[in-house]
């Protein structure tokens, strides 16, 4: 009886291919942004049949290395572009007399330009959900402001990120104006301190998963790309929570740096 299905040395043709591509990426062979050769070339060169390239290149899509571009082929995707900073991005001398805020702060790390329309959002009083209930310790259906924002580096989505705030804290200041770019000088930060409630400190989580597809066309995400999830608890000196924050960040856009001093 004729055996069917791919045998043994087609499974791992196509894992060897893609490790030799694998291999040709990282050393620069193919540079961020460039196209990789025709499956039909890859084919010829490797002395391979095409269902092998497309397996090949299907799982380094997978991987994040790769992603197929309509009328252009396969792409290696660049390497993170914006640095996200740790720590320094909330330093008090860059918003507390109205000079930058956190995610400017990343742009001029990476020697980013910014603009205006970079940050848009919608601010709405909703019904809290039970992460902030949790948060602020609220009852249930609790209203608090949602400042939900969309960030953007040369047109492209990095991140979004949805603030939600006590309503007796924040209401009729700049926090819930929807216009575009930050909340006036020095963000968020500045106008809590205007407000009597000056942050002090903070604690980030980080986690890694794959997008929902409201993110995946939200952030314009290629397939295969997982987002990473960060949430931030912002505190005055007196650890009162001020702020509870949401972020969901393309995984490929940011590397994620952080400097402290170790602890005792």
């Amino acid at each position: 009886m004729e055996a069917t299905g791919e045998s043994s040395s087609d499974m791992s043709g196509y894992r060897e291919l893609a490790a030799s591509l694998r291999d040709a990426i990282v050393r620069g062979e193919y540079l961020p942004g460039t196209t990789l050769p025709k499956q039909e070339e890859i084919a010829e060169q490797y002395d391979v049949n095409i269902k092998t390239v497309r397996q090949a290149v299907g799982l380094l899509e997978t991987e994040g290395l790769v992603t197929p571009i309509r009328r252009r082929g396969t792409v290696v995707r660049e390497r993170p572009p914006m640095r996200r900073l740790g720590m320094e991005r909330y330093s008090k001398q860059k918003w507390k007399y109205g000079e930058t805020v956190a995610f400017i702060a990343d742009r001029e790390a990476s020697g980013r330009p910014w603009q205006q329309t970079d940050q848009t959002q919608t601010v709405a009083l909703v019904e809290a959900d039970p992460e902030v209930l949790e948060a602020y310790g609220l009852e249930p259906g609790s209203l608090v402001y949602e400042r939900a924002r969309t960030v953007r580096d040369d047109g492209r989505p990095t991140h979004t990120l949805t603030s939600y705030y006590i309503p007796r804290i924040v209401e009729g200041t700049p926090l819930v104006d929807p216009a575009p770019g930050p909340a006036g000088p020095g963000g968020g930060f500045s106008i809590l301190t205007l407000q009597g409630f000056e942050p002090d400190h903070m604690s980030e989580t980080i986690f890694a998963r794959m997008p929902t597809p409201q993110e995946r066309e939200s952030l314009e995400l290629p397939t295969g790309e997982p987002v990473m999830i960060l949430t931030r608890r912002t505190y005055t000196a007196s650890d009162v929570l001020i702020e509870f924050a949401r972020g969901v960040h393309a995984a490929s856009r940011f590397s994620w740096t952080y400097n402290f001093k170790l602890p005792e």
